[in-house]
């Protein structure tokens, strides 16, 4: 049996075929299958999506980002872009791309989302990473990544609560969370 290391991981991830219905992504060389989200993520998602306006930024749903000098291949519930700047084609977006990307909380997905992809998006220096949380109802602002690797951390963390508005400075509007559902009878989690 031979080993595979971390680059090996990648090229073995794109040759993967999952089953319909299931996201897989790459993080930091560990294969990570989740179930397709449900209605109050996707709601959330599509919630975002309309108030960012399309005229100036391309809004995509679960775009693989290819993340410089990391074994990770993340697909965030949506990323932003200057709509000058989106390729014409391709699977993997380049994170020096983007503007912000976006991940909604999944009983299953909390340590990913707050911890791993933390890291994962502050070293491919992604200028904003938004959380936003329905077990714990509020949204999740970093901004200014520092650092490589998995010391790559954001800087600047704001918390705002669903329901309160969520300047996006970065887009230069902001953000009604009025409309964001939770997951009633979810057990509270730790973080941020």
């Amino acid at each position: 049996m031979t080993a595979v290391d971390e680059r090996g991981m990648t090229r073995y991830f794109e040759e993967l075929e999952p089953p319909e219905g299931v996201k897989v992504e790459l993080l930091r060389g560990v294969i990570v299958m989740m179930a397709s989200p449900g209605i109050v993520h996707n709601m959330i998602v599509a919630d975002v999506q309309d108030q960012i306006p399309r005229q100036r930024w391309s809004r995509l749903q679960t775009q693989d980002v290819d993340i410089v000098d990391e074994a990770s291949e993340p697909v965030p519930d949506l990323v932003v872009l200057a709509r000058d700047l989106l390729p014409d084609s391709g699977r993997l977006l380049p994170c020096q791309l983007l503007t912000m990307v976006v991940e909604v909380v999944s009983k299953s997905s909390i340590h990913q989302d707050y911890v791993v992809k933390r890291s994962i998006y502050a070293a491919g220096q992604i200028p904003a990473y938004l959380i936003l949380d329905p077990i714990m109802a509020h949204c999740v602002l970093l901004t200014n990544p520092a650092g490589q690797g998995e010391d790559a951390d954001y800087r600047r963390q704001e918390i705002i609560k669903f329901g309160d508005p969520l300047p996006l400075e970065i887009l230069g509007l902001e953000l009604d969370t009025n409309e964001f559902g939770t997951f009633p009878g979810v057990r509270p989690h730790r973080y941020p």
